[in-house]
């Protein structure tokens, strides 16, 4: 479809957050993306030769490398760094909140993976309020966060995992903190009156622009590695809704040299130095719609950009996150099939001019009813509508997936080999 016909169409409705995110979320960031100027993606392969001469040792010092700080001067991108599990399964998971993997429910939970191709649990780690959400010794965790104990027991929760051969994904909430921002407004957006700015939701975010936030919620990570998990997935990787109206009414701490989308772009690539000597994978979610629009500059996520620096990328492809016309379908909801089809096509001409370094694509799916689109708008999603999304994937060679439903209860008898 025309690509300006397709954003307008895409501002109409909720499209590409996770289920319980603001619609408001999505049409900020489309407004974004057809109000400002396009960012290019890259149109040639990466040079292929070494990139670790400038990558911090790990475990080492927390300091941003020369190319990736925020305050460094800029130098010649490197290649990216390879993926350091290259026999890692074919992850077929879920998500699981701290309060599931703390409680009663991670016995649903497992014996859903031990009876089914399902093999990989999404759990949060740092949440969306920005709650570490186990108990921590880590002093400098403690003083800059705020550990909540909803994961009572985190060791007894790794054994666990270990035992049902569970791959496991520690899922961290990065710039959408309001626990940091309100303990550090330092760290935040400020408004004129000396108050942390907020959205209409009450959620505060934190300023991408310092590494002292970089630093943070890697220091989480690594933590997360320490315990026993197997990749990162670092989530709400960009600024807040329709920052770009309001950048210049705040106060905050910049780098007047780099833009939005550099900066970014240059966390992940430093997550990824980081963590890479560690043996860990790092990934990051991002808007579904990003494969098919221009680069949003107003939050600062380009899709190529980030995925150069991962080894797996998570678009959220909800069918119900698509409003009427994408990918030629009325009703995106109504016909999961299409719907992912269409993402998916698009996500690899997006990133096939990266060549080798191309990720992992492994999509968050849906597995929900999106009742709130209204009468005539959704059907009630089970057993058919998430095989359909599983054989679309399928069909574009896309054999790793993510099922998301918020209240953790998914649908029973589910083929995830389709």
């Amino acid at each position: 479809m025309n690509i300006t016909w397709a954003i307008l169409m895409m501002a109409l409705g909720s499209v590409g957050v996770q289920q319980g995110q603001s619609q408001a979320d999505a049409t900020a960031v489309l407004q974004s993306a057809t109000n400002t100027a396009v960012v290019a993606n890259q149109t040639a392969p990466p040079s292929a030769t070494g990139g670790g001469a400038d990558s911090a040792p790990g475990g080492a010092a927390s300091t941003p490398a020369p190319s990736a700080s925020p305050g460094a001067t800029a130098t010649v991108d490197a290649a990216p760094l390879p993926d350091p599990q290259p026999d890692a399964p074919k992850v077929k998971g879920i998500y699981v909140t701290a309060y599931s993997a703390g409680g009663s429910r991670m016995d649903t939970l497992l014996n859903l993976i031990d009876t089914t191709e399902l093999n990989a649990m999404v759990i949060d780690i740092k949440d969306d309020a920005g709650y570490i959400t186990y108990k921590t010794d880590n002093a400098e965790l403690q003083q800059l966060g705020k550990p909540q104990p909803f994961i009572g027991d985190v060791n007894k929760l790794m054994e666990r995992l270990k035992k049902h051969n569970v791959y496991p994904i520690a899922r961290i909430v990065v710039f959408k903190d309001s626990v940091l921002a309100k303990k550090n407004p330092q760290l935040s957006f400020v408004k004129s009156d000396g108050s942390v700015w907020h959205n209409k939701g009450g959620d505060s975010f934190v300023n991408p622009y310092n590494e002292n936030v970089w630093k943070y919620n890697v220091e989480i990570a690594k933590e997360a590695v320490k315990l026993g998990f197997k990749e990162i997935q670092f989530d709400y990787v960009r600024f807040p809704e329709g920052f770009e109206k309001r950048a210049d009414s705040l106060k905050y701490t910049k780098d007047a040299g780099k833009s939005r989308v550099q900066i970014v772009s240059d966390f992940v690539k430093y997550a990824k130095q980081e963590l890479n000597p560690l043996g860990v994978r790092v990934s990051v979610d991002i808007f579904g719609y990003a494969a098919s629009v221009p680069a949003a500059e107003g939050i600062g996520q380009d899709f190529v950009k980030i995925s150069k620096n991962v080894d797996v990328i998570s678009p959220m492809v909800y069918p119900s996150h698509y409003s009427t016309g994408w990918f030629d379908v009325k009703d995106p909801d109504k016909n999961p099939y299409a719907t992912i089809k269409g993402s998916m096509v698009d996500t690899h001409k997006k990133l096939n001019p990266l060549g080798s370094y191309k990720p992992i694509i492994r999509p968050w799916i849906q597995d929900f009813t999106a009742s709130w689109l209204g009468s005539g708008h959704y059907i009630k999603y089970g057993k058919q509508q998430v095989e359909d999304q599983i054989r679309a994937m399928n069909e574009q060679n896309i054999d790793e997936f993510l099922l998301w439903n918020a209240s953790n209860r998914y649908t029973p008898g589910v083929d995830y080999e389709k």
